[in-house]
């Protein structure tokens, strides 16, 4: 079976999962040639007893739009996490999760997929975007931030914070280096 590469981004209300909850996920899954299969998104309810980070609850402050926009539709974190397993149990592939940074979107995503469905399709990794631009530029790591790699690999699509927005943005740009990977001369 092909792989198909599963972008997800997730909007927070804190750094860490169970002290802090998953506001919003947005999943985009993408077929190696850059053909947008299928999303996947939600906005959850907070968890019980858990509370907003005070940086991170600054930063939606700042960011009202985007805090509104996550805010609506709120079901269970039980019933989005069946209904994401279920999709991604639908792919027509291998899913690998992708993200950008994924150490932190995998970390709330594997959380949340044990907590609530005792499952994960993804198994124990993550693809991480940041890592794939460094070895890509050949530059540190530190480096291989959004402003400094080639605007070729970006297409004209909008990162607003909107975690399905997010996730076509950055699965678009992943496409975009896998096939400049695997066009490059070994």
């Amino acid at each position: 079976m092909p792989e198909i590469y599963v972008s997800t981004d997730v909007e927070t209300d804190g750094p860490i999962p169970g002290p802090h909850s998953l506001l919003s996920i947005g999943s985009a899954a993408y077929l190696p040639d850059k053909t947008l299969h299928s999303t996947f998104s939600a906005n959850l309810e907070t968890l019980p007893g858990a509370t907003g980070h005070p940086e991170t609850m600054a930063w939606w402050q700042r960011n009202s739009r985007a805090w509104s926009k996550c805010r609506r539709d709120l079901q269970s974190p039980e019933a989005v996490m069946q209904n994401y397993v279920h999709w991604i149990k639908q792919l027509p592939g291998i899913p690998v999760f992708v993200a950008y940074p994924a150490g932190f979107d995998f970390t709330f995503v594997y959380w949340y997929l044990i907590q609530f469905t005792g499952e994960n399709p993804f198994s124990f990794s993550a693809l991480d975007i940041k890592t794939m631009a460094m070895c890509l530029m050949k530059s540190g790591y530190r480096e291989a931030t959004k402003r400094n790699m080639p605007q070729r690999w970006f297409d004209k699509l909008p990162h607003t914070h909107d975690a399905l927005d997010d996730a076509i943005e950055q699965g678009a740009l992943f496409c975009n280096m896998l096939m400049e990977l695997k066009s490059s001369p070994e």
